[in-house]
């Protein structure tokens, strides 16, 4: 007699123990758990600082698009938890249904965060001309936002590829779905750290995947193709833009392309 199995359960390729089972399910809510903290700790601060400097009249007022964004990217992680969670207490059902959301949020958090990309651009931009000239000069040589652009470029395409992996793997690949969908949220998690007191390296985002991989590697005996393949598209792009991102040639190209 045929036997059915459950594509959003990924077979256990070695039995363990009841422990160890557990760990299975919710290794993966730790992880969403964590990116969300990151995300949490790295914006709530400087968005508080932010608002507090443009209800002083020190700024002008935030873009509308940076507000959707925020609400966007709230929205994905809250589901990114809420679907691990689902599936940590066995109701796949409703992990099935609620995942539905994901094929219209994911698309329009990307769209949103490319079109905030010149919105941000021009609005520090402008903040910049209007300063004082010795404040401005500071801020304009070189102008940070020219890295910040190369890098919000390359965080979009990341996640736009990850994401996309991930969800076409719903239904066919469960081990690869479940976790390229938490491997596209912490590589766009750069943004954050960086408002972080820390040292500006670039392997931070592949920190919060780090329990999840050990788990991986210890559980299964292997590296999972998930990891490889995430290793084979970050690393290049990456490379390029630690490499690329304080040339005058690039800061002459984003001009270009923002158009100032």
């Amino acid at each position: 007699m045929a036997t059915i199995t459950n594509p959003l359960i990924e077979p256990r390729l070695r039995p363990g123990p009841d422990r160890a089972g557990i760990i299975d399910r919710w290794i993966y809510v730790f992880t969403a758990a964590l990116i969300i903290a990151v995300v949490l700790a790295g914006f709530v601060p400087d968005s508080v600082k932010l608002i507090a400097t443009v209800q002083s009249g020190k700024r002008p007022p935030l873009p509308a698009i940076l507000h959707v964004h925020a609400v966007l990217m709230g929205s994905f992680l809250v589901l990114m938890l809420t679907q691990t969670i689902l599936v940590a207490v066995g109701r796949v059902d409703l992990h099935r249904k609620l995942g539905r959301i994901a094929f219209v949020l994911a698309p329009a958090l990307i769209l949103v965060g490319f079109l905030l990309v010149p919105v941000s651009y021009h609005y520090h931009w402008h903040a910049a001309q209007a300063a004082p000239p010795a404040v401005r000069q500071k801020l304009m040589h070189p102008f940070v936002w020219d890295i910040i652009l190369l890098a919000q470029m390359h965080i979009g395409l990341l996640f736009s590829i990850f994401i996309t992996i991930g969800l076409l793997a719903r239904r066919s690949n469960a081990g690869l779905h479940k976790r390229m969908m938490l491997i596209a949220p912490a590589m766009a998690a750069g943004p954050a750290i960086t408002r972080m007191p820390l040292p500006p390296l670039p392997f931070y985002p592949w920190l919060l995947l780090l329990p999840m991989f050990i788990w991986d590697v210890k559980r299964n005996r292997r590296v999972h193709p998930a990891y490889l393949i995430c290793l084979a598209v970050s690393v290049p792009v990456q490379t390029l833009f630690v490499f690329t991102a304080r040339t005058p040639w690039w800061q002459e190209t984003a001009h270009r392309i923002i158009g100032v």
